[in-house]
């Protein structure tokens, strides 16, 4: 247990390029969860970042055995995942058994090439579950410009994207092009959790993308409000998570997934006890006053 809360280790690891490098990462990645999140929970994207983080999996294993940039091939099955989901998903009654299908495919293709993969067992276990020493100033360069790239085109199409996810319908009848937006903003999502791989891992990018987010919901209905909490969330369970790992040198996602769940079930009861309370004064106000 001592070894888990090390507070001295984790001062001395800190003075490390590597801790640091790290921890720039983890902040980047948790502004890009919080902003997406919301969206993504509103439009009911959670199954369709899971299969775009098995894709991006299958992208690394990919750049692990032709030994270039993590990174790069993470991102490219990422993108590459998007794509196709988008477009072979046009309906919505088809999209969960879309995702289904390519995520088991591409996450097969993926276990395959790892096994191809004759180096250090620590870097295959790394794409799985996240591994902070991974993270180079290279690395760090292209989440910057990919996280910069990501908020510019979100920022252009935010205000039809957020029309189209709380009624598409009306929408889709005043000429918004959701089907385009839909696939552009499939391709952003991919393109941020493709970004996650090598510091939490392609299994655990949920908790990242999508807990913190789903938190957010739980207390406010306002767009700006949630987003801003999402991004306070991510961030807390993103650097909180990396920090708590260096003493025990263990992954990373652990307690990201830990901090991101324990912020949820914190929220979940918030608005738990506000439903229970009003649920109460409307019972008040109904109750008919009793004739005389």
């Amino acid at each position: 247990m001592d070894q888990l809360f090390d507070f001295d280790s984790t001062i001395a690891l800190l003075s490390f390029p590597a801790v640091r490098t790290a921890l720039v990462a983890g902040a980047i990645l948790g502004l890009l969860a919080g902003v997406l999140g919301p969206l993504i929970v509103s439009r009911n994207m959670a199954f369709a970042v899971h299969g775009t983080s098995e894709l991006s999996l299958t992208g690394g294993a990919a750049a692990l055995l032709l030994g270039i940039n993590v990174g790069h091939g993470a991102l490219a099955g990422a993108v590459v995942a998007a794509l196709v989901l988008g477009l072979l998903s046009r309906r919505s009654s088809e999209h969960d058994s879309v995702i289904g299908a390519v995520l088991a495919f591409g996450l097969g293709v993926g276990v395959l090439l790892l096994w191809f993969y004759p180096g250090r067992a620590s870097n295959k276990f790394g794409l799985l579950v996240g591994q902070i020493v991974s993270v180079e100033f290279a690395s760090l360069a292209l989440l910057g410009g990919c996280a910069i790239g990501v908020l510019a085109v979100l920022a252009v199409i935010y205000r039809p994207l957020l029309f189209a996810s709380v009624d598409p319908e009306v929408a889709r009848a005043r000429g918004v092009p959701t089907g385009t937006l839909s696939l552009v903003f499939a391709v952003l999502v991919g393109v941020a959790t493709a970004l996650g791989v090598q510091t939490v891992g392609a299994l655990l990018v949920l908790s990242l993308m999508i807990t913190p987010a789903a938190a957010a919901v739980r207390i406010t209905a306002n767009p700006l409000r949630a987003t801003v909490l999402a991004v306070v969330f991510a961030e807390v369970s993103a650097v909180g998570g990396i920090l708590l790992s260096l003493a025990p040198g263990a992954p990373v996602s652990a307690f990201v997934t830990a901090i991101s769940f324990l912020i949820f079930l914190v929220c979940w009861t918030i608005s738990l006890v506000r439903g229970r309370s009003r649920g109460v004064a409307t019972a008040a106000v109904a109750v008919p006053a009793v004739p005389r």
